[in-house]
């Protein structure tokens, strides 16, 4: 005779170290463990009264829907244990299915509930997962850790089993686990376990779906319980609240037509290309927009005003709002003040829709301090450098990342795929690549420490950067990427193979400064500082650049870009839509910060909404109307865009007039089309300005920011001058004011008649 199975035995130590929540591993104690003929089932219950396991087994009379009620026992500190019997015929590992009953209170005030046990559960994550994690290298970090929404097939005739997923590096914790709405926000209930080395604890809870909220307890190496959101939630509470959410895309895409002309286009590049782009700060825009307004109203508007991209500040969940999104707290969640992460998709679904290209604010150099984030998130540094002189940034009081440890790097670059595949933006504008760079950015002597060769470059984060946007145009065909990167370290556009760090494009902030500070100048001084303006030809095909006038250069006290110019509203406003017209003629792509396109008066601030009412007043409607031909024109004039990074694609016609406030330069496509741009930054017409044009025949006068329409004097061209054989012509040229003129060809029209003059 056999003798009857026994309950598999666990000493008393590690049943109070799975009870306190100690143990690394509470799967191999909880859950089903088949031993010495049968089955041994323990959970964890510590407030329960009474707990049975339903099981299934051959529908008979006695069972005839086929489930057997076990009793358990309380063994220890909230752990219950019971027998199952082994399945007849069965493999001595086989478990029978199973379902757990849990009651709390006794009599009329006991409540029931059966769930699947989390502890019979194979973890969620393979074996090549945990390999790539721990090596670093795994390019779709998002698809395994965080919380996903998950189904195993059930057992035997059990339905499937629905539930949600949760993994989480902690490489040096001691214990994890989940608290969430599904256990009253106590996480006693469900210990997470380590998988191997990889430094991953996972867990999967059944009957749990999207909208769920949870932390992670996580008991560091300090000793130190600590309430964690989830590093890889993709969504979360509200700021100021801080619980990840779990969610499940339902999105269906409907802008296959511009992925498959973007991934057509890849071979080309951005650089020969149009590229004007609109950034915005979707806070304040417009207020209290959510993500599916938005849709409804910026993609008008800007489609309408003709820019090719807009860039978003950043989208990723920040606690303070006064960051503009630069202290990110959860990299792969969108901001949940506008809505969920669908909400998102829908925005830049509609702007591919609607011809516009999407690239976003990244910043990969530093993150937020908040406890309940990143910082010391095993108990001690993680994602922060653990030496001060490179983990701390004492200019914006952050952390700053651990280039060195590549799992650190590879949720970096892995953060920057998601949003390229994930959201389908096209480009990513990296935030402070200056600070990443330099081991001694904003740091005094002492307060830094050299490389291994002795010199001041960030070896680490350079090889960040390269790895980033290496891997980045490998696996996104199509889009792009741009530093905002303020010093001249060489190659920042170079390809990786070739040392350099391998974006598409740089902020050309030399050009900004320079410029900027020209036309804050009264006319009357402009002359002794012209070589503001001319400089930037010096350099401007050493890398591939962007003209930004971001969000920077209106806020904190700077003004707004209107105020910068000197003399009364006219003047500010002339010079203003002269500026726009010299900045989108000059080489190099254009970057505008929302509002200046119809002269914001007052400067940014991300707690108010751009003063829409101005675009009620006629001079502010014409610097708008100004804008939107500025585009147009820009648009469908190759000249402008087509050899942006390529010398021969500028010629100066009038470089050192200074006396004047006068530049003049042609710009080239490879086809031979040609555009004349001339600024007059002098408050006075030149009525008879003798130019020398590249070209005889007609030239159209194609955009002349001094007309009538756009508030100007009306001083022009009548539509088109017509240039001799030679190509010295004399023309109006308007007060504070750019005029574009376009080449017809020499047997134009009227060519035969500017030769009798």
């Amino acid at each position: 005779m056999m003798a009857e199975p026994q309950i598999l035995p666990v000493d008393r130590a590690t049943l109070t170290a799975v009870a306190s929540g100690l143990h690394h591993d509470a799967h191999s104690v909880l859950g089903p463990h088949p031993h010495d003929g049968g089955v041994t089932v323990r959970v964890l219950k510590p407030l329960a009264s009474a707990v049975t396991v339903r099981y299934e087994t051959a529908p008979s009379r006695k069972f005839p829907d086929g489930w057997v009620d076990v009793p358990l026992e309380h063994e220890h500190e909230g752990i219950w244990v019971g027998l199952l019997p082994a399945t007849p015929g069965a493999s001595p590992d086989d478990v029978p299915a199973y379902r757990v009953e849990t009651s709390y209170g006794d009599g009329e005030e006991r409540v029931s509930h059966v769930r699947d046990d989390p502890y019979r559960f194979l973890p969620t994550l393979g074996q090549m997962d945990q390999h790539l994690i721990g090596e670093g290298r795994h390019e779709m970090l998002w698809r395994v850790l965080g919380a996903h929404v998950h189904r195993y097939e059930g057992w035997g005739s059990a339905p499937d089993v629905m539930g949600t997923a949760f993994a989480v590096w902690a490489p040096r914790a001691r214990a994890v686990r989940v608290k969430a709405d599904f256990n009253d926000w106590d996480g006693r209930e469900h210990p997470m376990r380590r998988l191997g080395s990889s430094g991953v604890w996972e867990l999967f809870v059944p009957d749990v779906g999207a909208g769920t909220r949870y932390k992670f307890q996580i008991l560091g190496v300090d000793g130190v319980w600590r309430e964690k959101a989830d590093p890889m939630a993709n969504y979360t509470e509200v700021p100021p609240l801080t619980a990840s959410i779990v969610h499940e895309s339902s999105y269906q895409w409907g802008d296959d037509e511009w992925l498959e002309r973007r991934a057509a286009d890849a071979k080309r590049g951005h650089t020969d290309r149009p590229m004007s782009i609109y950034e915005v700060h979707l806070g304040s825009w417009r207020r209290d927009r959510s993500y599916e307004q938005l849709a409804d109203e910026l993609v008008g508007y800007v489609s309408d005003l003709g820019f090719t991209h807009v860039e978003f500040m950043p989208v990723m969940q920040h606690p303070f709002g006064g960051s503009w999104g630069y202290h990110v707290t959860s990299y792969y969640a969108a901001d949940s003040r506008f809505g969920d992460p669908d909400g998102l998709r829908l925005l830049i679904d509609r702007l591919h829709q609607a011809g516009i290209g999407v690239i976003l604010d990244w910043v990969p150099g530093h993150f937020a301090t908040d406890e309940w984030a990143l910082a010391r998130f095993d108990g001690a540094p993680l994602y922060e450098d653990p030496n001060p002189q490179r983990g701390w940034h004492k200019e914006w009081g952050s952390h700053i990342f651990d280039f060195g440890n590549p799992p650190v790097r590879n949720f970096l670059y892995a953060n920057a795929l998601y949003w390229l595949e994930e959201f389908h933006a096209d480009g990513l504008r990296v935030d402070g690549v200056a600070s990443m760079l330099y081991l001694d950015y904003a740091r005094r002597d002492g307060e830094w420490t050299p490389n291994i060769h002795g010199g001041r470059e960030n070896l680490e984060a350079v090889q960040f950067l390269q790895e980033m946007n290496a891997t980045v145009y490998r696996r996104v065909p199509g889009v792009v990427t741009i530093a905002e990167e303020s010093t001249s370290w060489p190659g920042v556009t170079g390809p990786t193979s070739g040392g350099g760090l391998g974006f598409g494009f740089k902020w050309n902030m030399g050009w900004m400064h320079d410029s900027l500070g020209y036309i804050k100048r009264d006319p009357v001084h402009r002359v002794h500082h012209h070589g503001e303006m001319t400089f930037s030809l010096v350099y401007a095909w050493s890398e591939n650049y962007v003209l930004p006038i971001s969000h920077d250069e209106v806020v904190h006290g700077k003004g707004s870009l209107l105020r910068k110019a000197p003399g009364d509203r006219w003047r500010q406003l002339a010079t203003l839509r002269a500026y726009l017209a010299y900045m989108w003629a000059h080489p190099g792509k254009q970057l505008l910060f929302m509002g200046s396109e119809f002269a914001q008066e007052s400067e940014w601030a991300e707690s108010r909404e751009l003063d829409w009412w101005l675009l009620d007043l006629p001079d502010h409607l014409g610097v708008h109307r100004a804008m939107k031909d500025i585009n147009a024109r820009y648009r469908e004039t190759p000249g402008l865009w087509a050899l942006d990074t390529k010398p021969e694609g500028f010629e100066w016609l009038v470089a050192d007039d200074a006396g004047a406030n006068v530049f003049a330069f042609v710009r080239r496509d490879g086809d031979g089309s040609q555009l004349v741009a001339i600024s007059n930054f002098s408050a006075q017409p030149h009525d008879r300005y003798g130019l020398r044009f590249p070209a005889a025949g007609t030239w159209d006068e194609v955009l002349n920011t001094d007309a009538s329409d756009y508030g100007g004097s009306g001083v022009g061209n009548f539509g088109r001058v017509d240039v001799p054989e030679g190509g010295v012509r004399e023309i109006a040229l308007p007060p504070l004011a750019t005029v574009w003129f376009r080449h017809r060809g020499a047997d134009a029209d009227g060519a035969s008649d500017a030769l009798d003059e």
